[in-house]
């Protein structure tokens, strides 16, 4: 045992690290792993099956970390492209790709499992893919992740069909047995949520964090159990366990304690599914696998296009959905398992699939280079820009450039006061994003005249500067104080720097981005240390005080780097003395009071 241990952990340490190296991901670092000491590898662990079935236990323990991170909330803001469109993309390949099958002589049953397992797409592959592409937040990053969501819940339906699917007569639904499951999972569901808080909560005031990573363990393994009493599968119980702790103020803890066991357990059942991947068929039938690969990818790349376009995506958006979803994902290993347990699948069809969907992901990194070198450089040129916003009543007392972080926060206190205003914003994604929760905003650019002309500069009375970028906002500021001298501009600096910036510009109103939140911080912090809130309040007063005084005293040396040292030292010096001048007056009236 210690000896096939170490053999796992010397795999993953060599191969995992090798595939993130290489933008594969760690999924494929241990599929990879699995194959090398496999039987069709090194040959170093024969016995697949027992470790396979050990190893499941890693999946039950990721369905209880996806059921945590599903709150109810997240669900309802993402509601139409979760249940929109992540439910045609399933429905649409399911029927597709199943479809095929029936048409290669599968039956019917075995059809309908190829085509649902076929349908889910890789979710780590796919977020690690796109966070590092920087593109989750845009469109396609934002659909193909209300994507995989949906493929997450609907696993848990299609893993409680399968056993249903498994006699000869067709799906079982038995009324004494759909009754007991219904009930069971009545029961888990009102139990969890009236005993479950209170448990976790008198057990954290236990202070043991051993104890509450058991009783979290316990909870997993309880709940599963139950699902199985039902007929159901161990999956289901524990998606609904996380669900049920999803809003709970323990989460992030269980989250904490889960992830260390699930991500090992779940890297054993990658390297286990990699060592039981047949790859001696690609001996005989290289030629059929790689065509059903290839046909895989292409039908789950039109069905994703075709949904893109009907959603009103741009040609580029939807292009890239499709290149990102269309690979095969890790939840088919977990159903082609399960529907070989339960006769679905026979030996020989499994073997295929496994290697089937192995190949894919690891085709899935190629295509991504694929699209970023050859289809994006040559079909994103044709795509026409998109065009500025024409403002309906460019005569608004304010006008904002940039709608993030800050001149949301502009713009909604404005709105409480009925103060009209124009919003500009230069990201058409951010844009497309803000517009989804009801916020009116013109995709433009604030930099140029004929755009801020457009939007009615010349009847504003003040002028809000929130652009986040330094070189966009120092451009903005430079060309409204050139043509419209008079008019107020309130800039919101990013740094201390691009305050001096923004004051050679003239730009006299400014705050920095995370200065008051610091010093509220701060304040906060000294009033936990229990100083006098008095104090506290005098010593914010004076730093604050001093700061914005400094800041314009820098500004005059900030260019001369050896000078703005020299001012920052002898600042410091200053503030401490007038820190200590202050504590000595206080404990000199303390004496008098005396």
């Amino acid at each position: 045992m210690l000896s096939q241990t170490a053999i796992f952990l010397a795999a993953a340490v060599l191969m995992v690290p090798i595939a993130r190296k290489l933008g594969l991901g760690a999924v494929l670092g241990y599929l990879a792993a699995g194959v090398l000491i496999g039987p069709w590898g090194l040959g170093l662990i024969s016995d697949v099956g027992a470790i396979l079935h050990f190893a499941e236990f890693g999946v039950v323990l990721f369905l209880f970390i996806i059921g945590l991170e599903l709150q109810p909330s997240r669900l309802w803001v993402l509601r139409r492209q979760v249940f929109g469109l992540g439910s045609a993309q399933v429905l649409v390949s399911t029927v597709a790709i199943g479809g095929i099958a029936l048409g290669l002589g599968v039956g019917w049953r075995a059809a309908l499992v190829v085509g649902l397992a076929l349908a889910m797409s890789s979710t780590a592959l796919v977020l690690q893919s796109l966070a590092e592409k920087q593109q989750l937040t845009a469109r396609h990053g934002r659909d193909a992740f209300a994507i995989l969501l949906f493929q997450d819940l609907a696993v848990i339906p299609i893993l409680a069909l399968l056993p249903m699917m498994a006699s000869d007569g067709g799906v079982d639904f038995e009324i004494l047995n759909l009754l007991k499951a219904i009930a069971i999972i009545a029961a888990v569901v009102v139990g969890g949520r009236t005993l479950l808080r209170p448990a976790f909560k008198w057990i954290a005031t236990l202070g043991s964090r051993e104890t509450f990573t058991a009783a979290a363990l316990l909870v997993v393994i309880g709940t599963t159990l139950l699902m199985e009493f039902a007929g159901l599968t161990a999956s289901l119980g524990a998606f609904l366990a996380g669900v049920l702790l999803a809003d709970s103020e323990y989460r992030h803890e269980l989250e904490a304690d889960i992830e260390p066991f699930k991500g090992l357990l779940l890297g054993l059942f990658f390297i286990a599914v990699g060592m039981s991947a047949n790859l001696g068929l690609l001996r005989g039938d290289a030629l059929p696998i790689l065509g059903i690969v290839l046909l895989l990818m292409v039908l789950k790349f039109v069905v994703l296009y075709v949904l893109g376009r009907v959603t009103d995506c741009s040609n580029r958006s939807s292009r890239k959905l499709a290149v990102a979803l269309a690979q095969g994902g890790e939840f088919a290993f977990v159903l082609f398992q399960l529907a070989h347990q339960h006769g679905l699948l026979s030996t020989a069809q499994t073997d295929w699939l496994v290697v089937v969907v192995t190949l894919s992901m690891l085709a899935a990194p190629l295509l991504f280079l694929l699209e970023d070198r050859l289809l994006a450089p040559r079909f994103d040129e044709k795509d026409a820009p998109r065009p500025f916003d024409t403002v309906d009543d460019p005569s608004q007392a304010v006008l904002i450039a940039g709608f993030g972080r800050v001149g949301q926060i502009v713009a909604r206190l404005l709105a409480l006061k009925h103060i009209p205003f124009t919003v500009l914003e230069a990201s058409p994604t951010q844009v497309d994003y803000v517009r989804q929760f009801g916020s009116k905003v013109y995709f433009g650019d604030a930099s140029r005249l004929d755009v801020l002309h457009a939007a009615g500069i010349q009847h504003a009375k003040l002028f809000v500067l929130a652009i986040d970028d330094v070189e966009a906002s120092l451009k903005t500021a430079e060309l409204v104080r050139r043509h419209y001298p008079s008019l107020p501009i309130y800039a919101r600096a990013r740094n201390r720097f691009h305050a001096y910036k923004l004051m050679d510009l003239g730009v006299k109103l400014l705050v920095r981005e995370t200065w008051h939140s610091s010093v509220a911080l701060a304040e906060q912090v000294l009033l936990g240390m229990k100083l006098p809130a008095a104090e506290v309040k005098a010593a914010i007063a004076r730093f604050s005080q001093f700061d914005e005084a400094n800041l314009k005293r820098q500004h005059a040396v900030y260019q001369d780097e050896a000078a703005l040292v020299q001012n920052v030292k002898q600042a410091s010096e200053e503030l401490r003395s007038l820190f200590e001048a202050d504590a000595a007056d206080a404990a000199g009236t303390s004496r008098e009071a005396a």
